[in-house]
């Protein structure tokens, strides 16, 4: 499915954002893009003015690496000024090579050693739960770190508890850092895996708005279950030379020459 203009956008800001830190984790950046829009456009509840607002939903990143995405979602809407992306990783800045809480405004936990995210939710979904609160509680996932024991620990727990305020999204790009899934480590049948640890689990198109926009809108999937929403998604989605190419999973150093050459098959795609 072709890009929406808004979409493309955010994939312009976070080149730029990369442009100005040469270096980062690209295309797991662009994965990400059309979640964190229509999470962030039309789905969470938040005051960018008061990030710390009791009565926000929590929107936690867990795959980490990913962040510059997460950068320029949270400065396009006011969290903190667009002119911080360039500083990203120079020295002092707020913008390191992981989200770190408390530092970059709207960040809600420190992440990037993976398979912590899920945990942190939990923690945070059963506080709400406890408090009677309506606010939920979201964490996005890296399909590579649902390898980790420490995601199925805390599903068992989120099953427990019955927690329908915790939604796990998982960017489901079918690649890690140095292989596929199927040559690494496979992860089918996924959906399943999460039923049977009590989720209420679906499957969709992680870069068809629409699609994502239903599915947000419908939660809680099952009452009393938390829910597992597996998003197929292309790594490097929107760039044709990026898509699925493992030797772009993280670069340094990076051309200003490289940089034109992405930004032009971007305008094109």
């Amino acid at each position: 499915m072709k890009p929406t203009e808004r979409a493309r956008a955010i994939r312009k800001s976070i080149l730029e954002t990369f442009d100005g830190g040469k270096r980062g984790h690209v295309p797991s950046a662009f994965s990400l893009v059309e979640i964190l829009v229509v999470l962030y456009d039309q789905i969470l509840r938040f005051d960018a003015s008061n990030p710390a607002w009791p009565e926000r939903d929590r929107c936690i990143l867990s795959k980490g690496h990913g962040c510059i995405a997460l950068y320029a979602i949270l400065a396009d809407h006011g969290f903190f000024p667009k002119e911080e992306l360039p500083t990203f990783c120079h020295y002092g800045s707020i913008l390191g090579g992981h989200p770190k809480c408390g530092k970059v405004p709207g960040v809600e936990a420190s992440t990037g050693s993976l398979g912590h995210g899920l945990s942190i939710a939990l923690g945070q979904a059963l506080i709400l739960q406890q408090n009677e609160s309506k606010s939920r509680v979201f964490t996005i996932l890296g399909d590579g770190e649902c390898n980790e024991g420490s995601i199925w620990e805390a599903a068992m727990a989120a099953s427990k508890h019955k927690l329908d305020q915790l939604t796990a999204v998982i960017d489901y790009n079918h690649v890690q850092s140095y292989g596929t899934h199927e040559d690494v480590q496979p992860l089918e049948p996924f959906a399943a895996k999460w039923e049977a640890f009590g989720f209420a689990a679906t499957e969709v198109d992680g870069h068809n708005e629409a699609q994502l926009k239903a599915t947000f809108e419908s939660l809680p999937l099952m009452p009393g279950k938390p829910t597992a929403i597996i998003c197929h998604t292309t790594k490097g989605k929107g760039i044709p030379s990026l898509e699925n190419n493992f030797a772009w999973h993280h670069k340094a150093r990076v051309s200003d020459e490289e940089i034109d050459q992405l930004m032009k098959e971007l305008a094109d795609a």
